[in-house]
């Protein structure tokens, strides 16, 4: 309960709760962070759907409440304050998710569009509740750590990036993918690259850009595109 103390601790600074407009944003950041994205404003345009002069004018905003800053290159990063805000509102979403996937028995692509329009309108006090009721997940239903209770596993490669005769399993699906390509958690949901899959790669066309696997006995054919949003444990080789 230690690291669920620590996190609560953004609270206490006396400010108040970003809005839900600024927590779209944080949120946004915080996502293309934890994928080694560079984050820009048209970036941010793209995936929040608005237009650069409206994401300028929030930036200008979340800058002078210390929640974000602008680097020499133009690049966004989010401050330490901003890092606990943007955490507060993922963790309430993959909880949600969680409640949604194992308590209601919705299919994960619905459930993180439900978690979205939850997750500023629950509690602490209900979000603490159902993560104790829920047996205290420390993963989404893709496989994501949730804040303050889990990390990134820092042995993850992308899919894309291995090689003719590798093995992994899949440990999570990139939340970049589920915000900006939601009918790719179907897609992959339909091919069962779900966390604990084992994968097999048995071929890499590095003309085509594509990557033909085996999972669950069945082999498909994925852009290396695709692979990039899937993130994997490799198998250690087999001694020969």
């Amino acid at each position: 309960m230690a690291q669920r103390t620590q996190t609560r601790a953004a609270k206490s600074d006396g400010g108040l709760p970003p809005t839900e407009v600024v927590g779209r944003y944080l949120e946004a950041i915080y996502y293309m962070e934890a994928e080694g994205e560079t984050v820009r404003s048209a970036r941010l345009a793209d995936w929040l759907g608005v237009s650069r002069p409206t994401v300028t004018v929030a930036l200008r905003r979340m800058s002078r409440d210390r929640m974000v800053r602008l680097t020499s290159r133009k690049e966004i990063e989010l401050t330490d304050r901003g890092r606990d805000a943007a955490a507060g509102i993922v963790r309430r979403h993959r909880i949600m998710e969680r409640w949604l996937t194992d308590a209601l028995g919705l299919d994960w692509v619905v459930a993180d569009e439900e978690a979205a329009r939850l997750e500023h309108a629950v509690s602490d006090t209900v979000e603490a509740r159902v993560w104790e009721q829920l047996g205290r997940p420390t993963a989404c239903p893709h496989g994501n750590p949730i804040p303050g209770y889990a990390t990134l596993n820092p042995a993850e490669v992308q899919l894309s990036s291995l090689e003719q005769g590798d093995t992994a399993a899949v440990s999570r699906i990139s939340e970049v993918a589920e915000r900006e390509a939601p009918a790719l958690l179907g897609y992959l949901l339909d091919r069962r690259l779900v966390p604990g899959a084992r994968v097999e790669v048995l071929e890499v066309d590095g003309v085509g850009r594509t990557v033909r696997i085996r999972v669950a006995e069945r082999e498909h054919v994925l852009s290396h595109e695709t692979g990039r949003k899937v993130w994997v444990i490799p198998e250690p080789p087999t001694a020969t």
